[in-house]
C-alpha cells in the first residue's frame, strides 16, 4: 500500500504541474492577434496525416528520416504500455493485461521489444551525428550552449528509458523462468533475452533489478513529461495542432493589411466614411504583434534545421538563419509569459523581438524565397515573421537599406522598380 500510495502522489504530482506548464503555453500563444485558420476541415485534417502522423516531407532526407521514424513510432506506441504501469502502481498488480489478452499480449510486448531497441539504436546514432560526425547543420552558432545541451539531454534520457524497459522485461524473464512466484510465464522478449546471461540468478536481486528499472521508467516517463515544456521536443505534442492549422494560401501570397486596405479605400473612393478607431501598428514590433500561430510556430520548432540548411541567404554566409528566428521568437514569448507571471499583467521592458533579438541585418538579408518553409518538416513559416518585422521597419520608422529606398523612389516616381522613366524602357529595343 505504501508503494501503491507513493506512486499515486508522483503520478498526479506530475500530471498537475504538466497542466500548469502547458496551461502557461498556452496563454502565452494566445498573446498573439487573431487569424481564421479553422476552414476547409477536410484538407486541414489531410495535412496533419500526412505531414506530422505520416512524416512526408521528413523523408526529403531518406536516413535521418528513417531514424526518425524508428524514435517517433518506437516511442509513441510503447508509451501506450503506460497504461498497464499506471494500473499496476495504482492497484498494485503486476502485467495486469496479460491474462486478459492473451496470445495477443505475447505479440505486443514482443514489438514493444524490438520498437524500444529501434529506438535505442536511433538516438545513439543520433547522438553519433551530433557529437562525433558534427553535422552542420546541428552544430551552427544559434545552437552552442543551452540548445545543445537540450538535444543531448533529451537523446540521453531516451536511451536510458529504453535501456531500462529492456533491462525491467529481462529481469521479468528470468524471475519466470525461475518460477518466483508473483511472476508468472507471460510475454515474449525477443531482445530482453540476450540479456539473461548477465542477470544473477538471486530472486532477491532480481527483484530488486526489476522493481528499480520499473520505477525509473515510469518517473523518468513523467518527468520526460514535465521536461518538455521548456524543451525544444514540445514538437513532439505540438506537431500535429502546428500542421493542422497550416497556411492553406499559396507560398508566394502576402495578406493585406485590414488597416491599410481601409485607408486605401478612402483614398480611391472619397465617398467612403473614414476609418474609425485608432489605427493598429503596422507590421511587428514585439510578439503581440504576431498571430497565434506564428507564437505556435515557435513553440513547435525542433530547431532541426533544414529551414537554415536550405537558406540561400545563410548558404552564402548572411547572418540570416530561419532557425535564428524561430529560437528568438520562443525565447521572447517564454519572457514575456514570465512578465505577465511576475506583474499580473504586461509591464513594459524595454525590450521587443525586434532589435534586442533579431536584428536588422538579418531580416533583411532574406531572399523570401519560401526555402525555409518548403523544407520545414511541421509547416513552420519564419518568413511571415520576417516580412512582419520589415514592415514595421518600413512603414512605422521609415527604415530599411539605401538599395530598398532607391527601389521605392523609382515606385513612386517611375511606376517601375527601375529608375528609368516609363518613356524609355523600351529603349534596349533599339540597340
Amino acid at each position: 500500500m505504501i508503494s501503491q500510495l507513493i506512486f499515486g502522489i508522483i503520478l498526479l504530482a506530475a500530471l498537475v504541474l504538466f497542466y500548469r506548464n502547458a496551461s502557461k503555453i498556452y496563454r502565452n500563444i494566445k498573446l498573439g492577434k487573431s487569424v481564421d485558420r479553422f476552414d476547409q476541415p477536410g484538407e486541414r485534417i489531410k495535412i496533419m496525416l500526412l505531414v506530422a502522423f505520416g512524416q512526408k516531407k521528413m523523408f526529403k532526407r531518406p536516413i535521418p528520416a528513417l531514424l526518425h521514424l524508428f524514435v517517433y513510432v518506437g516511442f509513441v506506441i510503447i508509451n501506450i504500455e503506460m497504461l498497464e504501469i499506471v494500473i499496476d502502481g495504482l492497484f498494485g498488480t503486476h502485467r495486469v493485461f496479460s491474462e486478459a489478452l492473451g496470445g495477443l499480449y505475447d505479440f505486443l510486448i514482443f514489438s514493444f521489444e524490438i520498437l524500444a531497441f529501434l529506438v535505442l539504436m536511433g538516438c545513439v546514432v543520433f547522438m553519433i551525428r551530433r557529437n562525433v560526425l558534427k553535422v552542420k547543420r546541428l552544430n551552427q552558432s544559434e545552437l552552442n550552449n543551452w540548445p545543445k545541451t537540450d538535444a543531448n539531454l533529451i537523446l540521453t534520457a531516451e536511451i536510458l528509458l529504453m535501456a531500462a524497459f529492456l533491462t525491467m522485461n529481462a529481469a521479468d524473464l528470468k524471475l519466470q523462468v525461475l518460477g518466483v512466484e508473483g511472476y508468472h510465464a507471460v510475454g515474449s522478449f525477443p531482445i530482453s533475452s540476450y540479456l539473461l546471461g548477465i542477470l544473477p540468478d538471486s530472486p532477491s536481486v532480481l527483484i530488486g533489478i526489476e522493481r528499480f528499472c520499473w520505477w525509473f521508467h515510469i518517473v523518468g516517463v513523467l518527468a520526460f513529461l514535465n521536461y518538455l515544456p521548456i524543451s525544444k521536443h514540445l514538437h513532439i505534442l505540438l506537431a500535429f495542432p502546428n500542421t493542422y492549422f497550416s497556411r492553406l494560401e499559396p507560398k508566394g501570397e502576402f495578406d493585406n493589411m485590414p488597416s491599410v486596405t481601409e485607408e486605401v479605400k478612402v483614398m480611391l473612393d472619397p465617398s467612403l466614411p473614414p476609418p474609425t478607431g485608432e489605427p493598429s501598428r503596422f507590421g511587428v514590433k514585439d510578439v503581440q504583434d504576431l498571430t497565434w500561430k506564428n507564437l505556435l510556430d515557435a513553440y513547435t520548432c525542433t530547431e532541426c534545421g533544414r529551414c537554415t540548411s536550405a537558406c540561400p541567404a545563410n548558404i552564402t554566409g548572411k547572418l540570416l538563419s530561419p532557425r535564428k528566428i524561430m529560437m528568438d521568437t520562443r525565447d521572447r514569448v517564454a519572457e514575456v509569459g514570465k512578465n505577465i507571471d511576475k506583474n499580473g499583467s504586461f509591464v513594459e521592458d524595454g525590450k521587443a523581438l525586434l532589435d534586442t533579438y533579431i536584428s536588422r541585418e538579418e531580416i533583411w538579408a532574406c531572399t523570401s524565397c519560401n526555402a525555409c518553409v518548403e523544407q520545414c518538416p511541421v509547416n513552420i513559416n519564419p518568413l511571415e515573421i520576417i516580412i512582419g518585422l520589415r514592415q514595421y521597419a518600413v512603414m512605422e520608422e521609415s527604415q530599411a537599406p539605401s538599395s530598398i529606398n532607391n527601389m521605392f523612389s523609382n515606385l513612386e516616381n517611375n511606376g517601375a522598380p527601375w529608375k528609368y522613366s516609363q518613356a524609355d524602357r523600351a529603349n534596349w529595343a533599339n540597340q
